[in-house]
């Protein structure tokens, strides 16, 4: 994409920050509401359905614009920046990838427009990393699959009008034995469940979605059956850039903050960033983004050009996670005793910079991954 184009979308993105995410970023975080209706607003700018084909309403964008609408949006709230990522990477990109013409003439429109917001469901209490052990079981009657069982840690469980679910279709352990399947809410048997208590990333949903002989018509799989596992993995490639643009986006708030403020603030007769303790904390932080944001548009280029992007991505999702805690951390210690609390935005950085080094593949699952690709089997 032409520079001038991606500045334009980038400030795009930072505009509709500015006037409909800053002023509520922390009665959001303190009450734990999820603005459903902001995602709609953002439905109509496009940054809803940002991969998704003009001809199914979409935005037609590459990873690119992607990697900077959602690091706009998350150097001024994380959780909007995580739900917006959940939304576009993992529902929305599995229908585009693995659905039938007939489903994703149906439902990206719908996500795409914001009308509906998309959930994506692989993760169980027990089977976190471990997804082939999964116990939410999809068994075949006819024309209809009943599921049961349990997900949690859905992004979107409760309020998603649209999940797509991968459940264990056949035996424990087979990589070919689950299935993905599209479910509208409001299917019986689907409901939402326990919503979960947060240290960070409060704005954003986190809860369970729970199925209670669910019937799912044969036509609402994803692919074929049994490709629900091997899919997931493919998925969770470009969700991990997009947890990387994510970390770089609260990287950056936090930078940006802690860089005004030591400007501002003075001790010994000058401001603290004159001290070199300060300075040089300020330039470990920018070259660590800097860094992060290299590693994550070179996955995002791959993911575009259609070529191999498992370990590029693993890579970018490590480094840029990590990058965020410390980025964060560190501009806490810039504030003193003032980053402690909330009349300032580096604790919310903090605590939202967390998350990004657990979801959607752990630190230690990528060095994981990241170690396959380079060693092979030995």
């Amino acid at each position: 994409m032409l520079t001038e184009n991606l500045e334009l979308i980038a400030e795009s993105a930072k505009d509709f920050a500015e006037k409909n995410i800053r002023p509520h970023v922390m009665e959001w975080d303190e009450t734990q509401e999820f603005p459903i209706e902001l995602f709609k607003e953002m439905g109509h700018l496009g940054f809803m359905g940002v991969l998704v084909p003009e001809k199914y309403g979409g935005s037609g964008l590459g990873y690119d614009a992607y990697i900077s609408i959602i690091d706009e949006i998350a150097q001024v709230c994380g959780s909007v920046g995580l739900s917006l990522a959940a939304h576009n990477s993992l529902c929305t990109n599995h229908i585009l990838q693995f659905g039938s013409e007939e489903i994703k003439t149906k439902y990206l429109p719908q996500l795409a427009s914001g009308a509906y917001i998309g959930a994506w469901g692989l993760t169980e209490a027990n089977t976190g990393s471990d997804a082939m052990r999964m116990q939410c079981t999809a068994k075949k009657e006819g024309e209809y699959y009943i599921l049961n069982g349990t997900k949690n840690w859905i992004t979107h469980g409760i309020s998603g009008d649209l999940a797509v679910v991968i459940a264990r279709s056949g035996d424990l352990l087979d990589s070919r034995g689950m299935t993905a399947f599209v479910v509208e809410r409001g299917t019986a048997g689907f409901s939402g469940g326990k919503k979960e208590n947060k240290l960070g990333m409060r704005a954003s949903e986190t809860a369970e979605m729970i199925f209670d002989n669910c019937r799912i018509h044969e036509s609402q799989v994803l692919g074929k059956e049994g490709d629900g596992f091997i899919q997931a993995m493919k998925i969770l490639d470009g969700g991990r850039i997009s947890i990387a643009a994510l970390s770089i986006g609260i990287a950056r708030g936090a930078y940006l903050a802690a860089l005004n403020y030591s400007k501002e603030r003075h001790q010994f007769g000058k401001p603290i960033a004159s001290f070199q303790a300060i300075s040089f904390k300020l330039a470990d932080m920018i070259t660590k983004i800097e860094a992060s944001e290299a590693l994550t548009r070179k996955a995002g280029l791959l993911k575009d050009k259609g070529l191999p992007c498992t370990q590029a991505s693993a890579i970018a999702k490590y480094f840029s996670s990590e990058t965020a805690v410390e980025v964060a951390t560190d501009a806490v210690q810039v504030f003193g005793g003032y980053g402690y609390t909330k009349d300032f935005p580096v604790e919310k950085f903090y605590r939202d910079s967390k998350l990004c080094t657990i979801g959607e593949g752990t630190s230690e699952i990528q060095k994981l991954v990241i170690a396959r690709n380079i060693l092979g089997k030995l």
